[in-house]
C-alpha cells in the first residue's frame, strides 16, 4: 500500500517559462492539499524577471502538498507541488513532506511518456547543485595540482577555484565588470557566489591572498527607521529591467537627438480618424501614439539600416528585414516593453487593434515573455507624465529607441505669422555602432516630416 502510494505521487516542478530564466516567485496558490485538479488546470501565479505567467498543471490528480509558500523565489527545476495521481481519495495517504530547499528528491524518470507544458520547456533536474556529503576536507590541506579539476566540490567553493558556483545572471555580471569569480567569496547558500558578492568585490579594494578577510576593518551597519523609510525588494520585472537597462547603458553607445514638430495636423487627423467610418476605424482606440508609430514604420521603411542589432560574439550587424515594435509600459510591477509582431506588415486598423491590446494586457499585467522577446525598434511616450522630452535607454539587442514628449500649444511660426500650434518635441536615441549620424537625423527628419503632413500616412495605411 505504501510502494503504490509513494509511486503514484507526482512532483510537478518550476518550469523555464521563458527563455534562459533560472527561477520564478510564487505570487499565488489556486489550489490547496486535498483539493482535485484536472490536466491544464491553473494551479499557481508566478513571476518570472520578465512578466507574471499562470501554470498549469498536466495531469489529473489529487493534491498532496504544495512545496512553498507565497512569496517564495524557486529555482526552475524545483518540485513545487506534489498530486497523487492514483485516482484515491485525498485521505487515503498522508500528505507528503515538503522537500529541503538544498536536498530535493532524485528525479524519477516516469513508465510513460514525461509530460512537458508547451513552450515552457521543463528542465531534466533540479539548477541547484548539492555539496558532497562525507567530512569536508579544508583546501589547504588537500591542493589540487596545478592545471587539475578536482571531481567534486567541497560544498563551499573553495576548494574548485576553476568553477566558482554562480547562476549564469550573476556570471554574466561579474563578466561585464571585469570580476574573476575565482577571487569572490560566496556568501550564499552551499557556496554560491551571489550578485552582492560580485558588487562588493568590485567596491572593495582586493585583499592580499595571504591576509585574511576579517582584516578589513569593519563598518558600521546602517540603521533604518521604519517609521521614515520603506525599503522595497527588488525582484521581478523590477530587477530584470534594471539589469538589462546597466548592461545597455555601459555597452551600447548612445546618442540622441531631438527635434521640435508642429503636430497640429496629426492632432486634427487623430480627431477626423476616431469620427469618420470611411477609415475604418471604428471601435478601435485611435490616438497621436498611433500616427507616431505608423510614421516611424514608414520611416525605417525608407531607411532600413537603422533596424540592426549589434551581434558581439560573430563581430556582425545584423540587418531585421521585419519590424517588431516595441511599446513601453509602466505597470504596477515595473516597466516593460512587450512588442508588437510584424508591426511593418500592418495597416492602420490592424496596428490600432493590435496596439490596443497590448496597452490593455500590460495594465493587467497579463504580458506573456513571448511579448517581451525580439523586439527590433521601440517607441516611449514620455508626454502623458507631462514631460516635454527625454534621453531613453535602449532595449538591450535593439538599434533605436524614440520617445514621445508632450503635446501642448506653443507659439509658432505658421505661414509667415506666429500663431498657436499644438507643438511636441521627439527624441531618438540610437547605437552609435550602429547608426551614424546621418542615418539617425534622416529617421528623426523622416518622422517629423510625416507628422506635420499626416494625411500621407492615409495612403500607406
Amino acid at each position: 500500500m505504501t510502494t503504490m502510494t509513494e509511486t503514484s505521487v507526482r512532483e510537478f516542478k518550476m518550469p523555464d517559462v521563458g527563455e534562459g530564466l533560472t527561477e520564478a516567485e510564487i505570487l499565488k496558490w489556486y489550489v490547496q492539499p486535498g483539493d482535485t485538479v484536472t490536466d491544464g488546470q491553473v494551479v499557481c501565479e508566478v513571476e518570472t524577471a520578465k512578466a507574471a505567467v499562470e501554470l498549469p498543471i498536466p495531469y489529473d490528480g489529487v493534491v498532496r502538498a504544495l512545496h512553498f509558500p507565497e512569496g517564495t523565489t524557486v529555482d526552475v527545476g524545483t518540485s513545487i507541488i506534489a498530486v497523487d495521481v492514483s485516482g484515491g481519495a485525498a485521505a487515503e495517504a498522508p500528505a507528503a513532506p515538503a522537500p529541503a530547499a538544498s536536498e530535493p528528491e532524485p528525479e524519477k524518470k516516469p513508465e510513460g511518456r514525461q509530460p512537458v507544458l508547451v513552450g515552457y520547456g521543463v528542465a531534466a533536474s533540479s539548477t541547484k547543485r548539492r555539496p558532497r556529503k562525507g567530512p569536508q576536507v579544508p583546501a589547504q590541506e588537500a591542493p589540487a595540482a596545478a592545471g587539475e579539476v578536482p571531481a567534486e566540490l567541497n560544498g563551499h567553493g573553495a576548494a574548485v577555484k576553476e568553477r566558482p558556483l554562480a547562476k549564469p545572471p550573476v556570471r554574466k555580471l561579474a563578466k561585464d565588470l571585469g570580476v574573476d569569480l575565482t577571487t569572490v567569496v560566496p556568501t550564499g547558500p552551499d557556496g554560491v557566489i551571489t550578485r552582492e558578492d560580485v558588487h562588493a568585490a568590485v567596491t572593495v579594494p582586493e585583499t592580499p591572498v595571504a591576509a585574511p578577510v576579517q582584516t578589513a576593518p569593519a563598518l558600521p551597519s546602517p540603521t533604518y527607521d521604519g517609521a521614515r523609510e520603506t525599503r522595497i525588494p527588488v525582484k521581478g520585472v523590477r530587477k530584470a529591467t534594471a539589469a538589462a537597462m546597466v548592461g545597455s547603458a555601459f555597452t551600447a553607445p548612445h546618442v540622441t537627438e531631438f527635434v521640435t514638430v508642429d503636430v497640429t495636423r496629426t492632432m486634427k487627423l487623430v480627431e477626423e480618424l476616431k469620427q469618420s467610418a470611411k477609415y475604418g476605424m471604428q471601435g478601435l482606440r485611435v490616438n497621436p501614439l498611433l500616427l507616431i508609430a505608423k510614421a516611424l514604420l514608414v520611416a525605417i521603411r525608407r531607411n532600413p539600416d537603422i533596424n540592426a542589432s549589434w551581434d558581439e560574439a560573430n563581430q556582425e550587424i545584423v540587418l531585421k528585414h521585419y519590424v517588431n515594435l516595441g511599446i513601453a509600459a509602466a505597470t504596477p510591477r515595473g516597466l516593460i516593453v512587450p512588442n508588437i509582431k510584424d508591426a511593418h506588415a500592418k495597416t492602420l486598423p490592424q496596428l490600432a487593434s493590435e496596439l490596443g491590446e497590448l496597452v490593455s494586457t500590460a495594465r493587467e499585467g497579463k504580458t506573456t515573455p513571448a511579448a517581451m522577446q525580439g523586439g527590433t525598434v521601440t517607441i516611449t511616450n514620455v508626454g502623458v507624465f507631462g514631460v516635454d522630452t527625454g534621453t531613453p535607454i535602449l532595449p538591450p539587442g535593439e538599434s533605436a529607441i524614440l520617445a514621445i514628449g508632450s503635446i501642448k500649444l506653443q507659439p509658432w511660426v505658421h505661414k509667415g505669422k506666429v500663431k498657436p500650434r499644438q507643438v511636441t518635441t521627439l527624441a531618438l536615441s540610437f547605437d552609435h555602432r550602429l547608426v551614424d549620424g546621418e542615418l539617425g537625423s534622416k529617421v528623426l527628419a523622416d518622422v517629423a516630416a510625416i507628422l506635420e503632413q499626416p494625411k500621407r500616412l492615409i495612403t500607406w495605411a
